[in-house]
């Protein structure tokens, strides 16, 4: 079901958005604790992180969240249902689709934002 197949591709990308997840709020919870020390240290940490690069870097959370939601649903079909392991690849092709659904729109939305086509 897994070795070089659409399971341990499935794998592999819910393990690598775990992480990137896990190091975002990492950081997030770095910048907050910045606003402990005062608005100067905070105000300097939210501008450095207001940066385009930062942005895009946002936009890729929000991709990993919704990939690693979806699939965490995927996994609980395949674990509490009896079809679920036997409808595992096309599970994962419309966790696939899902995220394409979901996550263009929010790219067509912010992408202009970033780089300064969109009016706030």
């Amino acid at each position: 079901m897994y070795r070089g197949r659409e399971g341990q591709w499935a794998f592999y990308l819910h393990r690598i958005t775990g992480v990137a997840i896990l190091l975002y709020l990492l950081v997030h919870v770095g910048e907050l604790t910045a606003a402990m020390f005062g608005a100067k240290y905070s105000n300097a940490i939210l501008e450095f992180f207001h940066q385009p690069l930062f942005q895009l870097g946002l936009l890729g959370v929000i991709g990993a969240v919704l990939y690693h939601a979806l699939n965490g649903l995927r996994i609980l079909i395949m674990d509490f249902t009896s079809w679920g392991t036997r409808m595992q690849q096309k599970l994962w092709y419309g966790v696939l689709v899902l995220f394409a659904l979901l996550y263009i729109p929010t790219m067509i939305k912010i992408l202009p934002e970033i780089f300064g086509g969109g009016g706030h």
